[in-house]
């Protein structure tokens, strides 16, 4: 998938999107070898996969060790801490990664010098390789340093790059947070299910796996979403009657709008 012949790749946090990662890169064909985690107390679960892959495990920076590409999958709270140490592995060919929510391109480069630099939104699908990424790269970052990029972001789900910096917020609201709506949405709808005279535990049931099902189909179908809800919608029908509501003036739409748009807020907050 990706060689390490620029260095090796130097993933930074090893909770659950950094384990992700690192689990896909193992599978697509990376050698552990090729791999350096610094953690300073990975999970149990992701210390097993550390061992039996070969991967080095550093608790803190090594000495002497220049990265090919460096993987920041830590929160966005603790990167003021986190990067000052790291800059002794930016080399000339380094490519810089990070997932943090927030931390814009000059934030890293104040820490890390003026570097190849991609900032990428990955959500929590990712843990089972069905997220999807959002990415961005600033000017230095070459052809070869993308594609490698690409490959080591694609195996938790596509990767989409965007044309701006700002669009990353925008991509946080939409999908790296998305997940969260969803199953909110599951959470509303066996509440209702359960109002409508349904045990509670049937009514959620029916909700996460029509939920999940749904989700699925419209993976797999070549159609728009707007179709496949269209293929569901008798008209008079019992679908109508609860689209009539959910697609009024005051309905879905207004609300995501606005939960959009709070998201996005936040995350310029988070730039500073």
């Amino acid at each position: 998938m990706t060689n390490a012949a620029s260095g090796p790749i130097v993933l930074v946090g090893a909770g659950n999107m950094g384990g992700a990662m690192l689990s896909g890169w193992l599978k697509s064909g990376v050698k552990g070898a090729d791999v350096l985690v610094v953690d300073p107390g990975p999970p149990p679960a992701m210390a097993q996969l550390i061992s039996d892959n070969g991967v080095t495990h550093a608790t803190s920076v090594p000495l002497g060790v220049q990265a090919g590409v460096i993987f920041l999958a830590v929160k966005p709270q603790v990167m003021d801490a986190v990067l000052p140490p790291l800059k002794s592995l930016v080399g000339p060919d380094t490519v810089i990664v990070s997932v943090a929510a927030g931390k814009t391109l000059s934030f890293i480069e104040a820490h890390l010098g003026a570097a190849a630099t991609v900032r990428a939104m990955p959500n929590t699908p990712a843990m089972i390789g069905r997220g999807v990424t959002g990415a961005f790269a600033n000017a230095r970052v070459s052809d070869q340093q993308r594609a490698r990029v690409h490959d080591l972001l694609k195996v938790s789900g596509p990767v989409e790059w965007v044309r701006t910096e700002a669009e990353i917020d925008a991509v946080t609201a939409v999908s790296g947070s998305g997940p969260a709506y969803v199953f909110y949405l599951v959470e509303c709808m066996a509440e209702a299910g359960r109002k409508a005279g349904l045990e509670a535990d049937l009514a959620m049931r029916l909700a996460r796996e029509t939920v999940a099902g749904a989700g699925e189909l419209l993976h797999q179908s070549p159609d728009e979403a707007a179709r496949l809800r269209q293929n569901v919608t008798s008209p008079g029908g019992t679908t109508a009657a609860a689209l009539s509501v959910l697609m009024a003036d005051d309905g879905m739409q207004p609300l995501f709008d606005k939960a959009i748009a709070a998201a996005r807020k936040r995350a310029e907050e988070l730039a500073g």
